[in-house]
């Protein structure tokens, strides 16, 4: 297989798993109504199952950056695959809503290491002015992967259970591990054969995982018993017992992430890679944000522009349940095919935009990250306060179109500013502010306002005034793009 051939079947490859990363983390989002119904609970609380994996994820991002950086970027796509298809499916056989938060936090472990890692590895092959294009295509996954699982997860859920929603959405990612473990990374060695790479997971693969994973499991499982007996005996309100939960998460956290770095810096430098340079890149990359003024604006344009996107993900189909009176399934026939449309056209449109901007213009790649949420805006107010579903097809299609142009740009504007050595590990940076910051507040806070206000329709109109100043602050970066992307090239 040539080099060309060899780099088209990583991006499939990574691209396909990203779509599972998509339906695992949004079929939560199909099943908001009947888990409401069974387990009793209120819109905020639907709306914490929504961030649970996003917090997690984001608190995990920089550490599974690192590892990818300083190790092996397969590996880590590798085990994150593996670990987020398990607890998706563990969410099918949960018995009471503190147990699907966790299998829901616990999903943002495995899928933390997923985007540092497998854009590192894309950027790696794609150089220059077909980077932003290949991760638009990459990106593919994100918009099919998004609309998928909620639509899928919505016609099992009305045939089957939800439960059944979140098992066979976990199952397929099972079978790709072995795949995503022999990709060949740019200036790395090849992988064993596959009966070796099987051999190696028998004997101790699992053994290290346990060994390693343990601490975060531990006390993740002592902080929901924790919750749930200070709950019983002192009657607290959801979100103490949330934050209880959350200080042990963040305990078993930091005890794996202390146990992890070293092991790998060891390992890497036994390899005889030169591993101390490398984590000397990592700490480096700790001030690489603020010492790039492009960086800073795409962080803080980053976050609200997430912060829209997620909490119309989230709540799309309880909007349309509520207020039109459509079931999942009924809305995914109707208008499934327009939202899938538009995403994926959206994405290779803005990465082939991006693009073709950046030969003429260096800031070409930050335009189409930006533009995409101010033409939005007004199509997603206009969706939310209109009570008919006249028109609404081609709506939903320009929504979509728009809010996915960012996906290749504004992660090749990272790549651009960034040196090549600490590209996972900044990347992760993005995603943990990005998130914390943007898309993990949307569900909650947007179900916050439904509860108070008594409408879901008023409560997610702060989603594209959102969307609208986000990508204004990311077109703040044109001032700073062309004397940040100089300077890495010298």
């Amino acid at each position: 297989m040539g080099p060309r051939t060899y780099a088209a079947y990583v991006l499939g490859l990574l691209t396909l798993i990203n779509l599972l990363n998509y339906l695992d983390r949004n079929v939560v989002f199909a099943v908001f109504e009947p888990v409401k119904r069974e387990l009793h609970v209120t819109d905020q609380q639907l709306g914490w199952l929504g961030s649970a994996y996003i917090i997690v994820l984001s608190i995990c991002s920089i550490p599974f950056g690192v590892l990818s950086d300083l190790k092996s970027r397969r590996t880590v796509i590798a085990w994150s695959l593996g670990c987020w298809s398990v607890f998706t499916a563990a969410g099918g056989f949960v018995r009471g809503f503190g147990q699907l938060m966790t299998s829901r936090a616990l999903v943002g472990v495995g899928e933390a290491g997923y985007a540092p890692a497998s854009q590192a590895i894309i950027a790696d092959y794609y150089k220059g002015r077909a980077r932003a294009f290949a991760l638009g295509v990459y990106s593919v996954g994100t918009a099919l992967g998004g609309i998928l699982g909620i639509w899928l997860g919505g016609v099992i859920a009305v045939k089957y259970g939800w439960r059944w929603a979140f098992i066979v959405m976990g199952v397929p990612g099972l079978v790709l591990t072995v795949l995503a473990a022999r990709i060949r990374e740019v200036n790395q060695r090849a992988p064993t054969p596959v009966r070796e790479t099987m051999r190696r997971w028998y004997r101790a693969g699992v053994r290290r995982a346990v060994r390693y994973v343990m601490p975060v499991a531990a006390l993740s499982a002592a902080g929901a018993a924790a919750a749930t007996i200070m709950d019983l005996s002192f009657g607290l309100s959801f979100e103490m017992s949330m934050a209880v939960f959350g200080a042990f998460v963040a305990a078993g956290l930091v005890w794996t992430v202390a146990r992890l770095v070293p092991v790998a810096v060891r390992r890497t430098a036994e390899a005889g890679d030169v591993a101390a340079s490398a984590y000397e890149d990592f700490i480096e990359a700790a001030t690489v944000v603020l010492r790039t003024p492009t960086l800073i604006w795409i962080f803080l344009g980053g976050a609200m522009v997430t912060f829209a996107v997620n909490g119309l993900i989230a709540w799309a189909a309880t909007f349309m349940d509520r207020v039109h009176r459509l079931s999942v399934p009924d809305f995914s026939a109707r208008y499934g095919t327009w939202a899938v449309a538009g995403g994926v056209l959206g994405v290779l449109v803005g990465g082939r935009l991006g693009d073709w901007l950046q030969l003429r213009w260096k800031g070409g790649r930050v335009a189409a990250s930006g533009a995409g949420f101010i033409l939005a805006g007004p199509l997603v107010v206009w969706l939310l306060v209109s009570g008919s579903l006249r028109g609404f097809a081609p709506l939903l299609f320009g929504i979509y179109f728009f809010y996915t142009w960012y996906n290749g740009p504004l992660a090749a504007v990272i790549f651009d500013v960034v040196p090549a050595a600490v590209r996972a590990s900044v990347t992760g940076a993005f995603v943990l502010f990005s998130h914390l910051a943007g898309d993990a507040l949307a569900p909650p806070l947007v179900g916050y306002l439904s509860d108070t206000t008594g409408s879901i329709q008023t409560a997610m109109m702060v989603l594209p005034l959102a969307g609208v100043v986000g990508g204004c602050v990311i077109l703040v970066a044109l001032k700073t793009v062309t004397a940040d992307m100089r300077r890495v090239s010298q």
